[in-house]
């Protein structure tokens, strides 16, 4: 360790797994999606794609996924409020401090590191805020994805009963109406295609914030030199010791 700096812990083991858990499964769902979409490749071979059931393997792997987002989106709204480590909604309230430390954390960002007024040895409420938008935009692609699940449920049956259809229009059919108003279709009525379009839109944006998360982490590690790229892979960061908020 770089003489003057200590190591500070900044993501648990869990946390660590969650965000690399989501981050293949972003990958896969990323793929898959754009292949439901539209089909952008067929098969290795000649035999048309419709006998090696291609559409029928992207939209289980889809599934599996949005499964396994269904589950990290639990533990991660649990730890948001619960954590013993770190409770992030405390990031987010508007109070003085926080809203302080986020523009503070801005401007540091927009003037290349020249103004530095806040202490990076913790979670700051800039990339709180940031983290929370994300998973914001993970749960109503959950919500949304879902809700296309059960649209294809039409008679009301499935596998294990009549129940998990009905609770999955319980809990997603607002989708439908929210969807029209987000993206405003011409035919005037909310209808499945609007939530298509939602969902489809909201991939992008997701995109967008992970590319923009990852110029992020490598600006931090470069400017501030204190090993942020690391927090990932180890859990940890290094600090100056006696010089945390610098001007």
């Amino acid at each position: 360790m770089k003489k003057g700096y200590k190591k500070v812990e900044r993501m648990t083991g869990a946390m660590r797994l969650i965000h690399w858990v989501n981050f293949f499964s972003m990958i896969v769902a990323i793929a898959t999606g754009l292949y439901i979409a539209a089909p952008y490749y067929q098969t290795l071979i000649a035999e048309p794609a419709v006998n090696k059931y291609v559409m029928a393997w992207n939209r289980w792997g889809h599934f599996i996924v949005a499964i396994i987002f269904d589950v990290t989106s639990i533990v991660v709204a649990y730890l948001y409020f619960f954590s013993r480590f770190e409770k992030p909604y405390k990031k987010v309230l508007p109070t003085a401090k926080n809203i302080k430390e986020f523009f503070a954390v801005l401007m540091n960002l927009i003037t290349l590191n020249r103004s530095k007024n806040f202490d990076s040895s913790h979670s700051d409420s800039f990339n709180t805020v940031y983290f929370t938008i994300f998973h914001l935009l993970l749960a109503w692609m959950l919500f949304t994805g879902l809700q296309l699940y059960v649209h294809g449920l039409e008679s009301g049956q499935s596998s294990i009963g009549t129940w998990w259809p009905a609770l999955l229009h319980l809990a997603t059919d607002w989708t439908i109406p929210v969807s029209h108003a987000l993206v405003g279709s011409s035919g005037g009525v909310a209808t499945i295609m609007d939530v298509r379009i939602s969902h489809h839109a909201t991939m992008w944006l997701i995109i967008v914030w992970v590319v923009f998360h990852i110029y992020y982490q490598v600006w931090r590690t470069i400017f501030w030199q204190e090993g942020d790229i690391a927090i990932a892979f180890g859990g940890s960061k290094f600090v100056k010791e006696n010089d945390k908020a610098q001007s």
